[in-house]
């Protein structure tokens, strides 16, 4: 594939990921070597968390947790969504591989793109949580389109059970850097 046509097709995906199209994700789902776009898409989104989070006064070391939580969040998120949805949550007709978890949460991740908005002091809060509750929505979708699923309450369940996995491991990685940060700051000598 050419390279125009390679970024037509990831943009377009992009966008009916975001609009929380079904066939998008059927598409995504299908397609192995939509795999490279879901990682750039979830970094590209994982970039925009923690560039918005720079716009809140909370410095490069909190834009950093952000781009990082976000990115390993997602991993962990589409791990546990893929470990319940197949094995204690499926229905009769659920047959999916981490591969098409990967690559249908991967856009739905495109959402998370406006967080780059949060640059700008007062939108930070708003768009984080709008894009919040639009990511979930997103994640649901792609769930049940890579699950097979009949419906979206089980999507819903099972996705309500990764975020809390994402949830954990954003809440760990800011544990782990605000002791680093308070480490560094009672070691450094005033001059």
């Amino acid at each position: 594939m050419r390279y125009d046509a390679a970024v037509s097709t990831f943009t377009q995906r992009l966008i009916g990921a975001a609009r929380l199209d079904a066939a998008t994700y059927e598409e995504v789902e299908a397609d192995r070597s939509a795999t490279g776009q879901a990682l750039v898409a979830v970094v590209l989104a994982s970039l925009a968390a923690g560039v918005g989070a720079s716009g809140q006064d909370a410095g490069l070391l909190a834009a950093v947790i952000a781009a990082v939580g976000a990115l390993l969040g997602w991993f962990i998120w589409a791990l546990v969504v893929w470990f319940v949805g197949t094995r204690v949550l499926p229905e009769p007709q659920t047959q999916s591989d981490v591969g098409e978890l990967l690559r249908t949460t991967g856009f739905a991740a495109a959402p998370g793109l406006v967080r780059v908005i949060g640059i700008l002091p007062f939108l930070a809060v708003p768009v984080a949580v709008v894009v919040a509750f639009w990511m979930l929505a997103a994640m649901v979708v792609a769930v049940r389109q890579a699950l097979d699923y009949s419906g979206t309450g089980r999507a819903l369940v099972v996705c309500g059970i990764g975020l809390l996995a994402y949830l954990g491991v954003n809440v760990a990685i800011g544990v782990v850097f605000g002791a680093i940060q308070a480490l560094l700051g009672a070691v450094s000598v005033p001059v």
